[in-house]
Formats: structure tokens, C-alpha cells, sequence
């Protein structure tokens, strides 16, 4: 229902995981964003371009607050994960909208007769929570790509072939190149008995969805995210590279060898090819030698994505789609390389509400295309691999998004884009040159940073043509994020326990090998406290906790201990102090991160020792003009034009601003305001 004259009839978000106003400032004054400065001109925003992010600075709460105008605290999403009901030292899956306590500015739309879709926004948006028919909600159950978590069917791969290889052999999830150019010198070595197959699903599918507890142990610098997240394995295939022999259609001198997909049980033949001049210039990729067609060329310089063929998994064969590109091939034929995407099953639609708008999709636009997770240290996969699967993952969003708006008549769109975020985890944290990354160049990745961003301009791009078409653009991020100046201590992980400061700190207790070290299990006999997920310490009471041993009329006298303790401890490289805020839950209300799952006691990380975003304040910069802060920007019907405002604006007043620009009513739960300073007319 209408509560005041609509500023405008139809809008965009898009939201943009990762964006930093800091560092966009600087590209923008270069002239390296043209489409985003079109939006400023046309638009309103701060100078600084910033938003005060909600805290945590993590995905999930942050997307949840501009959902909602309210605070983690208010609606409920306080990490990455939620913890778990029955252990301290062990989280479960978050991204699930029936966790949110505070409604969703996107069932208002809906209810109001708006033709609404959400677009894989992380962390409230999935299962949907209106019944309302004008709804439309596609993903949302992890922060990556769409289908990511639920679609994936086999594992990126490396394929080497050369003359002096004797075998086909399959590695699979190395975790770094196994000898030069990625040859598998000792097989055995390159095998992991632990090698886990279910990696994705174990984070994003079933087995996280179903509320299965995991227990990960942050101890050493080896445990942290941006080590694990710069060295994401691949399999690697080593095939033999010889005459082409009982094919029913091979040229004349072309060369074979052979692929293995799907763990290794598949195999798929083939052919280096030669040009007119006699050179070897592409590869084609078969079903099998007695296919007439490939399902692929492969040239030099260009990735191909779209590619349908089966693959295997559990036993179960699947049609699925898999990009590929050309790495290395030597024009006398006598040594290729070239990388295989992830393969994503083609026909799930178990994220899309409704289903027909998956088959609408897919026919209309094409099939989900995988996005690379490989490359990290790695600079020639970040270059060859990951970035230009991002761009090609970016413009089919982009013309998803444009179609449903052309064809489909949405009237508001809810959209979120992983680029940015998901290279940070990867590379931000190479951008300079630390003692634990001098094998690294910081200026090669710092070039990386601009490349994504510049890839983000593109995609804004895509939509500049609707401020013609009446639309209102909101441009905003979750978070931003730092190129650390320092190596962080271990404390403020997300992803788990920390343990290493606490036990420093006499607080977490670990039990002992028979040498004297540290095992990945807690003594809860003798531990008062731990710190779990992004910014939370929970005391280990009795009463409450299993295995309690602190009184309830000693936990404040305790709480006070510990932050006395945090704030003197001292990090030993830089020997300055680590811990920048802490405070009790009763206190962290002034923050917004209060309640139940905001642990007993809330901290931060004290700028300069931040990781790349989720322990830190929403105003911390790091090395590279680089900033944890959101961006905001507005564009459009009902938005000042070429306007600059000094309000401070929050990601709580995202939510009631679309409800004012849209003439609707607030979120039930909204603790923000509308940004009255940017809107064309009074309300």
C-alpha cells in the first residue's frame, strides 16, 4: 500500500561486495571509471563517497542491514556463521533468511504490487519470506556466484601435455604447481588422503544447510584466510602428446592427448591443430574420437565458457558447464597447456523462486557460467584465469538483470556481485610486500586491485541506460576492504576458534600431545573463555554452557579481566596494540552488536593489524588507499542531481531511503532514516 507520493516508479540496487569508496576515489581521479563518474554527475553523494558500514564488516550482517535498515543486533546476523546451540568452539551455517529477526525491504516492495527481484543477495534473501506472487528470488545461500553451492559437479584442473610424457596421470586438489609447468614429478606426494571432494558443499551445501556443527581451529598464520584463500588447489592432469591415431576426423598432422575429468573417471580426447602456415594454433576438445564435431576450439588469448558436456559425480552423470581457455602451446606442437573450469550442473534450478524464471534464464541468456577459484599467488592465473572468468561472469549478470527488467517487467531489483570481494580473500593481501609474501610482487597485484575495479566500472556500464528508462540506481557495497599494512595476530577470524592470543592470554586452554604441543581440542576444564567467529568472545559459563566452569557471579568481575588483558596485549612483530574497541553485550548495544549472538563480549582489531575486512570498524584503512567503509551512490527520479551531501550516511538508512523514493512504509524493525538531504523533494 502507497503511504506517500512515490518519488519514483521503478529501482535498481546494485550492490557491489567488497567496493571500497577509498580506493575508487583514487581510480575515479584517474579517469579509470568513467561509467560509475556518470552516475556521481547525474547523481548525489558524499565527497568521500562512504557509507558507515554496519558491524561486523562481513558479508552476511552488513547485506542484512541495508536489507533491513536495522542493526546485527536488531535482525540477527551477526558473522559469516551463527554459533553453534550446543559448543563454544564450533559454528553453524548463517545465510539463511529464516535466522533474521527484522523484515526484509524487499517483501514490502512485493506486498505493494512491485514486481520485485532479488538477485543473489547474501544472508536474508533465500528461502524467500513473502508468499506474495510479484517476489522473485534467485540464490543468496553463500556469497560467490549463483548455483555456486548447489550446482557445482567437478573441480578446476590444469591439463598439461608433452611427447616426453609416458602416462595420463590425475592429481587431484594440488595446492600448488607439483614441478615446473605443472608436471607431476612424484605422483604419490602430490595425493592427500584427506582430499575432500565435498569442499563446496561441506561450506554452502547440504550438510552446512542441514545445521551440521564445523569446528575449525585457527592457531597459526597457516590456519588464516588469506593464507588458505592465496592457495586454492586444482587437479592437475599430465597427458602424453603424440600422432593422432583412430580419430574418424583428424587433419592431417594433427597431435593428441587426453583430458580427465569428473575425479578422474572421464576422459575426453584432444587434437592440436595446425593453421595454414603449418604453426599449431588451437586445440579442439572432444566427446569422443568418433565424434564428427568438438565441443570446443580453444584459440590463444580467449576464454570460451558455455561449454555442455557430462560429467560424473557420486556415480550420477550430469550435463554441466565448464569455460575453458588456451595457457601454452608451443606452435611446433610439442607441449600444450590449458585450463578447465569448475563444471556447474546446468539444469539445477534449487535456488530460483519461481523455477520458470530459471528456465527463462538459461534459455533467453544462457546457462549459469562458472567462475574461476584458482589463482591467488599464482599471478599468471590471476591473469590468464581468474579475472577474465569474473568478466565474463559479470556481463551475463549484467544481461541477466537487463533482460528481467526489459522482458520480465520487474518494477525493483535487489542485486548483489562477488568480484571484488572474492578477489580481496584472494590477492588484496599481496598488494604488499610482507615478510610471509616476499616471494610476491606488490605492484603486479596492486595492478590486480585496478583490473577488478576497472571490470566493476564495465558492469556499471551495463546500466547506465535505464536513468534514460525513469530508474532510480543505488550503487552501495557491504564493506570495503584493506591491503594490510601489517600480518594480522590471530584473533578476530572469522572462520572459527582463535586460539593463539587467547592462549597467550591464559584464557583458552588447549590439550597436549605427548610432546607438550597444542592439539585442535579444547579443555573445557580449564578454559574461562574463547574467541569465535569475527568479533566474539563468550564466556564459558556455567549454567549456560556445556562444559561451564565460570560462576554467573563471577563473569562480569572476568568479563573486565579480559579487557583489561586485550587491551594491553601487545602484537610481537610490530609490538603495538592490537585490540582497538571492547566492550560487554550490554554495551556493544551502542554499536549494534548486541543480543544473544554477539558473544559476551564484543571487540575490534585496532587499525594496521586488521585482515582484509571482518574484524575491523567500517572506518579503518590500510596500505594502497585502501578502506573497510562501503560505498554509497544514488542516481535517478526522486535524486538531487550533481548533488554533494555532508551527511553521514548509514547502511541502516538504505532500507527506509528505497521505502521513501518508492512511497511505501518503512521495514518493521528500521532503525535508520531516510536520506532526506539527497531527495529531490521534501517528504
Amino acid at each position: 500500500m502507497m503511504k506517500r507520493t512515490a518519488l519514483t516508479q521503478k529501482l535498481l540496487v546494485l550492490g557491489i561486495d567488497g567496493m571500497d569508496p577509498k580506493i575508487t576515489g583514487k581510480y575515479l581521479a584517474a579517469g579509470k571509471m568513467p561509467n560509475l563518474q556518470a552516475f556521481i554527475d547525474r547523481g548525489a553523494a558524499r565527497k568521500d563517497l562512504t557509507m558507515l558500514g554496519a558491524i561486523p564488516t562481513i558479508t552476511p550482517p552488513c547485506w542484512t542491514t541495508l536489507a533491513t535498515g536495522a542493526y546485527p543486533g536488531t535482525h540477527g546476523i551477526t558473522c559469516y556463521w551463527r554459533q553453534s546451540p550446543d559448543s563454544l568452539d564450533a559454528v553453524v551455517y548463517n545465510m539463511d533468511s529464516r535466522y533474521c529477526t527484522a523484515e526484509q525491504i524487499w517483501n514490502i516492495t512485493a506486498e505493494a504490487g512491485k514486481k520485485t527481484l532479488v538477485w543473489h543477495w547474501p544472508g536474508s534473501s533465500w528461502p524467500p519470506t513473502s508468499p506474495s506472487p510479484q517476489l522473485s528470488v534467485v540464490d543468496g545461500t553463500q556469497p560467490g556466484s549463483v548455483n555456486m553451492g548447489v550446482a557445482q559437479l567437478d573441480w578446476e584442473k590444469i591439463i598439461v601435455a608433452a611427447p616426453d610424457i609416458k602416462e595420463v596421470r590425475y592429481a587431484p586438489r594440488v595446492d600448488k604447481p607439483a614441478g615446473v609447468g605443472c608436471i607431476i614429478t612424484d605422483l604419490e606426494a602430490t595425493l592427500d588422503d584427506e582430499v575432500d571432494d565435498e569442499m563446496m558443499e561441506l561450506w554452502w551445501g547440504d550438510k552446512a544447510r542441514q545445521g551440521d556443527e564445523i569446528r575449525t581451529y585457527v592457531m597459526d598464520d597457516q590456519d588464516t584466510e588469506v593464507v588458505i584463500g592465496s592457495k586454492v588447489a586444482y587437479d592437475i592432469v599430465n597427458s602424453p602428446l603424440k600422432e593422432a591415431t583412430g580419430w574418424i576426423s583428424a587433419p592431417a598432422g594433427a597431435k593428441e592427448f587426453t583430458i580427465l575429468t569428473s575425479g578422474g573417471v572421464m576422459r575426453r580426447p584432444a587434437l592440436l591443430l595446425r593453421n595454414e602456415t603449418g604453426e599449431y594454433d588451437r586445440v579442439a576438445v572432444y566427446k569422443n574420437k568418433k565424434a564428427a564435431a568438438p565441443l570446443v576450439t580453444l584459440e590463444r588469448d580467449k576464454m570460451v565458457t558455455g561449454i555442455i558436456d557430462d560429467v560424473t559425480k557420486n556415480e550420477v552423470t550430469k550435463p554441466a558447464c565448464r569455460s575453458m581457455k588456451l595457457l601454452e602451446l608451443d606452435p611446433a606442437g610439442n607441449r600444450v597447456r590449458l585450463w578447465i573450469s569448475n563444471a556447474l550442473d546446468i539444469a539445477n534450478d534449487m535456488l530460483w523462486h519461481p523455477k520458470t524464471l530459471f528456465d527463462d534464464i538459461t534459455r533467453h541468456i544462457g546457462v549459469v557460467p562458472p567462475v574461476s577459484l584458482i589463482g591467488g599467488e599464482d599471478a599468471e592465473l590471476v591473469r590468464e584465469i581468474f579475472e577474465p572468468s569474473w568478466a565474463l561472469y559479470n556481463r551475463w549478470q549484467a544481461a541477466c538483470l537487463n533482460y528481467c527488467i526489459r522482458e520480465k517487467g520487474y518494477e525493483v531489483v535487489f542485486s548483489h556481485l562477488h568480484n571484488i570481494d572474492c578477489a580481496s580473500h584472494q590477492l588484496w593481501h599481496l598488494a604488499k610486500t610482507l615478510p610471509e609474501w616476499q616471494h610476491t610482487d606488490e605492484a603486479t597485484y596492486q595492478q590486480f586491485i585496478e583490473k577488478f575495479y576497472r571490470q566493476t566500472d564495465e558492469y556499471f556500464g551495463e546500466f547506465l541506460h535505464l536513468l534514460e528508462d525513469g530508474w532510480t540506481v543505488l550503487i552501495v557495497s557491504d564493506h570495503g576492504l584493506i591491503v594490510g599494512e601489517n600480518v594480522p595476530p590471530i584473533l578476530g577470524e572469522y572462520g572459527g576458534l582463535n586460539t593463539k592470543v587467547m592462549e597467550a592470554l591464559g584464557y583458552t586452554v588447549l590439550k597436549k600431545d605427548e610432546n607438550g604441543n597444542s592439539l585442535r581440542e579444547v579443555d573445557w576444564e580449564k578454559t574461562r573463555a574463547v574467541q569465535i567467529r569475527s568479533n566474539y568472545i563468550y564466556i564459558n559459563l556455567k549454567g549456560r554452557d556445556k562444559h561451564g566452569i565460570v560462576d554467573q557471579k563471577d563473569k562480569y568481575a572476568l568479563e573486565e579481566q579480559i579487557i583489561n588483558d586485550l587491551y594491553n596485549y601487545r602484537d610481537h612483530r610490530s609490538g603495538r596494540r592490537v585490540v582497538g574497541i571492547c566492550l560487554r553485550n550490554k554495551d556493544a548495544v551502542l554499536l549494534g552488536t548486541h543480543g544473544p549472538e554477539c558473544g559476551d563480549i564484543f571487540f575490534s582489531i585496532e587499525e594496521g593489524h586488521n585482515r582484509l575486512h571482518g574484524d575491523s570498524l567500517s572506518t579503518s584503512e590500510g596500505y594502497f588507499d585502501t578502506s573497510v567503509s562501503p560505498i554509497f551512490v544514488a542516481a535517478g527520479p526522486g535524486i538531487k542531481p550533481g548533488f554533494t551531501t555532508d551527511r553521514i550516511i548509514r547502511q541502516v538508512d538504505v532500507a527506509p531511503s528505497v521505502s521513501a523514493l518508492l512511497g511505501l512504509r518503512y521495514p518493521a524493525q528500521c532503525e535508520g532514516a531516510p536520506l532526506y538531504q539527497i531527495l529531490s523533494e521534501e517528504i
